[in-house]
């Protein structure tokens, strides 16, 4: 059986000699065993000075999104890996909404946390082309379960060819479509692949009422403000399933085409603009949060959802509402068979600023506290919380025992630090009913089904320089398409401003990295 996470909470002096065997200052690696004659009355002075400073706890300051309610500090969850880890934590809790503009000010103002989550985008690309971050990848073979994760998870996230953090692992292919079975059994539909077959459910599911409550207030499908944006994109995940590409297409000369500019993703939007038209998608999608759709969602009021979130969460909430609702979850699919936009593979990079790390031995203990974080011992205290507390062990499985306070004082750590569910480290799964398995084996099966983005790890100055600001305007354009504020002349034109405002040279930037990365 596992270690108890009540040892965890046990004397500090335990984690003081896993992390004196997990890495020192004379740049041996993590995990390496002690050259004989290191320790003891033979030791060198300098020597024995290293091998004090291992034993102090590590002050390490950390940045990362705020989930939900602030947890207090120095909780139990804290505490326990704060002594398993040897480390004084401190951590920096920043609201999601204005997160990316937090990071930039500190990026400015040089006053960053000596480790910080940062996303992949231009501004922090750039930083890390300047070497604001330490490189990383050359130090990884010496971690064991860092360097135990799959080349994919740190390749989609390499800033020319190299590793300036460690990726918050997620799945590569977390797109599945949710659906209410109960209804679609009652009105005879079956699972729409084709666009047109998309159209006729949406339709009936809006138009038939579904709730049999002489209102016409459901929906087939609800968009949210960011419908358009991000490795979430409804947009990008209906027409990738269309046969589509993801986000870009390449073909055999290196020639770069942006999704929009294809017929798959033009149908898909030609697709929302006629649902909108026809009012069979809430009408104010273009401000409204994703909450309130899913509070929508949860009063029962909606017959699919596209989702990368867990249908046993959605079933459950629902039937507080409606207790006689059935949700499924099937792979998306198109005419052409199973296919999802391949995913970056993480939520968040974790990257060691020079600015508040100053010395490769400081840099290697935080590398030390990452790897930790996927030991066996915090691989279940970050999942599962503590054991007694927030689960018990039953035979072969794990039960919840409090669900509120996992919510509450467990999630904020699982959502920001490194962890991998139950695929790494962890014989003692949690026991769940078949929906969830079920959901949980089509994202793993969509692994084989990933469509990547073969433009996410090129460099592009353009990209680099101008990328969000050109990305808004094809988003914004997008918006204004649906909702009928500019015609198919207008969206070609838009097109149009974005190749000459930047996107011809993004294009071009693409191909020449492309084909260097292929000599």
């Amino acid at each position: 059986m596992m270690k108890k996470t009540a040892c965890i909470m046990g004397g500090i002096m335990l984690a003081a000699t896993v992390l004196s065997a997990c890495g020192s200052d004379d740049g041996q690696g993590a995990g390496s065993a002690s050259p004989a004659g290191s320790a003891g009355p033979a030791a060198s002075p300098a020597a024995s000075q290293a091998a004090k400073e291992e034993l102090k706890p590590l002050d390490l300051t950390i940045a990362v999104h705020q989930p939900g309610e602030i947890p207090a500090k120095g909780n139990p969850m804290e505490q326990a890996l704060a002594k398993y880890t040897n480390t004084n934590l401190s951590f920096q809790w920043i609201p999601t909404s204005g997160y990316d503009e937090k990071i930039n000010v500190m990026l400015a103002s040089g006053e960053l946390p000596k480790l910080v989550k940062v996303s992949y985008v231009p501004t922090i690309v750039s930083a890390m082309q300047s070497g604001v971050f330490w490189e990383v990848g050359p130090y990884l073979k010496d971690y064991k379960n860092l360097s135990a994760q799959s080349d994919i998870y740190y390749d989609n996230i390499k800033v020319d060819g190299k590793l300036y953090g460690i990726p918050v692992y997620r799945g590569i292919g977390r797109a599945v479509l949710h659906y209410r079975k109960d209804w679609f059994d009652a009105m005879g539909l079956k699972v729409p692949k084709t666009l047109d077959e998309w159209y006729n459910v949406l339709k009936t599911a809006a138009d038939a009422d579904p709730d049999k409550n002489g209102k016409r207030d459901t929906y087939g499908l609800m968009l949210d403000k960011n419908y358009n944006q991000g490795v979430a994109s409804t947009l990008t995940r209906l027409s990738v399933a269309q046969g589509g590409p993801n986000k870009w297409k390449v073909d055999a000369q290196g020639n770069f085409t942006p999704e929009f500019m294809t017929d798959e993703f033009t149908n898909t939007l030609k697709l929302f603009k006629r649902l909108y038209d026809e009012k069979l998608i809430n009408q104010d999608f273009a401000v409204t949060d994703a909450l309130t759709i899913d509070k929508t969602y949860e009063s029962g009021r909606v017959a699919m959802r596209i989702s990368g979130g867990n249908a046993q969460s959605m079933q459950t909430n629902l039937e507080k509402v409606v207790p006689t609702a059935v949700i499924d979850a099937v792979p998306m699919e198109g005419a052409g068979g199973i296919r999802v936009p391949g995913e970056s593979g993480n939520a968040g990079i974790l990257a060691i600023p020079k600015s508040a790390v100053k010395t490769e031995a400081e840099m290697k203990r935080i590398l030390t506290f990452l790897d930790q974080l996927l030991d066996k011992e915090m691989v279940y205290l970050l999942n599962k919380g503590i054991e007694g507390k927030h689960y018990k062990v039953e035979g072969n499985f794990t039960i919840p025992l409090d669900k509120d306070a996992d919510a509450k004082e467990v999630k904020p750590y699982r959502d920001t630090l490194l962890q991998r569910g139950e695929a790494y480290n962890m014989d003692k799964p949690m026991k769940q009913t078949d929906l969830f398995l079920k959901n949980n084996k089509i994202v793993a099966d969509n692994d084989k089904y990933a469509v990547p983005n073969p433009a996410l790890t090129l460099a592009s100055a353009t990209y680099t320089e101008r990328g969000s600001e050109l990305e808004q305007q094809i988003t914004d354009a997008e918006t204004k398409f649906i909702m009928g504020k500019i015609d198919e002349a207008g969206w070609k034109a838009e097109v149009e401003k974005w190749k000459k405002n930047g996107g011809d040279k993004m294009m071009e930037e693409y191909k020449a990295s492309y084909l260097k990365s292929k000599k």
